[in-house]
């Protein structure tokens, strides 16, 4: 996501480097290439002009300090004007019915379907609330069926009406149910077409009157580019929908949607779909997508995946067992689960500033940790709770148990207690340095 556009702004700035001064010559130059950049990630013509533009008139008025670089100031203009043309601020659903009612629309392939399970999901786990998906795409073969698994793997009901062919009176019937049942968010999952054409629009536009939701959000396959810009805006003029939800962000998309969609249709971004799992949806923070445009991570999202995950009264049992050394392979799985659940593990990784780039040429997959899983496995119940009784026997049984090799398990087995003791020491650090209690022995 967005690699090829970071590396080309890398080299505009460095432009910059060495100069004493911004001056109209050196910002012109630059600006050129940011612009060609921005073009060739497929952003808008004018809405790249228009950036241009504006970063411009914003240098050259700038006086630049002895301790700042001129191509320090430049990524900062550039960051906050990345951050002004995404929509500046983070915008939440705003659901005050009862029940609210969330019309989902966008093409077929979209991703409407699972983003509507992944949304319900983020609704109940996240927002606390009572969901319920209703299956109104009455044309597409198995749809109903695919939002049926759908609501099963995540537990949230959906209602459907065999043989009914009319997703009006389905979506009405939903919300009857809701409100008898006491589900307090319906997620209507609308048809999609190849393209757009006046059935469709006139069919949606239909159900948006019959049961007045209180947000329409547009689903778009980030991978599109400019076309999903054009599509949001037909879109937009019929429905005058909510917000734009971009699916498959984390795939090879050049990013002109995320960039052009906000100016071009004055409609916020409000998620993106960041992976296959129903987990793999994100609040959009345009500022946060710039950071990471522009090479500086994603921290504050990271921590935030992480805390998702983490369960305070199990940290403090971990903190006691690190601190006596009590850690073992069955804490050890634990925590592979918890950053397995925090999503996509490159994607996780270009979170951190610096090292985005150095991994972008790596294919890391998501089941690099399916041979330690294999391995751990492989042990005994008393060998993963006492790993030093592990012997040269039985590293050559698990090694066999798990079709890997005695030296894996070797591997394995060293870094695993290079890494206890590198937690026991941050666990018996003071308080004042680390932020955390110590704990007696």
């Amino acid at each position: 996501m967005f690699e090829n556009l970071s590396e080309r702004l890398e080299r505009s700035f460095k432009i910059l480097k060495g100069e004493g001064k911004i001056t109209e010559v050196n910002v012109a130059e630059t600006l050129k290439d940011v612009r060609k950049a921005l073009l060739d990630a497929d952003v808008n013509y004018k809405v790249a002009k228009t950036f241009t533009d504006t970063v411009k008139e914003k240098a050259l008025g700038q006086d630049v300090l002895t301790s700042v670089r001129p191509s320090q100031l430049m990524v900062k203009i550039v960051h906050d004007e990345l951050t002004a043309l995404m929509g500046g601020d983070a915008v939440e659903l705003e659901l005050k019915g009862r029940p609210s009612v969330i019309l989902m629309s966008g093409l077929q392939g979209s991703g409407k379907t699972t983003m509507s399970g992944k949304l319900a999901l983020m609704l109940k786990s996240k927002k606390n609330r009572r969901p319920l998906l209703a299956a109104c795409d009455v044309y597409r073969p198995a749809a109903i069926d695919q939002l049926t698994v759908l609501g099963e793997q995540i537990d949230v009901p959906v209602y459907k009406e065999e043989g009914n062919k009319n997703p009006i009176e389905i979506a009405q019937n939903a919300i009857r149910e809701a409100k008898a049942k006491n589900y307090d968010v319906v997620i209507v999952d609308t048809a999609g077409r190849l393209a757009v054409d006046e059935q469709m629009m006139q069919e949606i536009a239909a159900i948006k009157e019959a049961v007045t939701p209180d947000q329409i959000l547009f689903v778009v396959d980030a991978m599109t580019g400019q076309d999903a810009v054009n599509t949001a805006k037909e879109f937009n003029d019929r429905l005058d929908f909510n917000g734009v939800v971009l699916t498959k962000l984390d795939g090879d998309t050049r990013g002109g949607a995320a960039l052009s969609i906000r100016t071009v249709v004055s409609k916020p971004i409000m998620f993106v779909g960041t992976g296959e799992k129903l987990e793999a949806l994100d609040v959009f923070h345009p500022s946060r997508m710039a950071d990471r445009i522009l090479g500086m991570g994603d921290i504050v999202s990271l921590v935030e995946k992480a805390q998702e995950q983490f369960d305070e009264e199990e940290a403090k049992k971990l903190t006691k067992k690190l601190a006596r050394n009590q850690f073992d392979f069955n804490d050890f799985l634990t925590q592979i689960a918890q950053i397995k659940k925090m999503g996509n593990i490159k994607d996780l990784m270009g979170m951190i500033p610096g090292v985005g780039k150095q991994i972008k040429d790596l294919d890391i997959d998501d089941n690099a940790f399916k041979s330690v899983e294999a391995i751990i496995y492989s042990m005994t119940p008393y060998e993963r709770s006492h790993p030093d009784a592990i012997n040269g026997s039985r590293r050559q049984r698990i090694a066999k148990g798990s079709g890997t090799n005695i030296q894996e398990v070797n591997r394995l087995l060293k870094q695993f207690e290079q890494t206890r003791k590198m937690m026991k020491n941050v666990a018996n650090m003071p308080m004042g340095k680390m932020g955390m209690p110590k704990f007696k022995k």
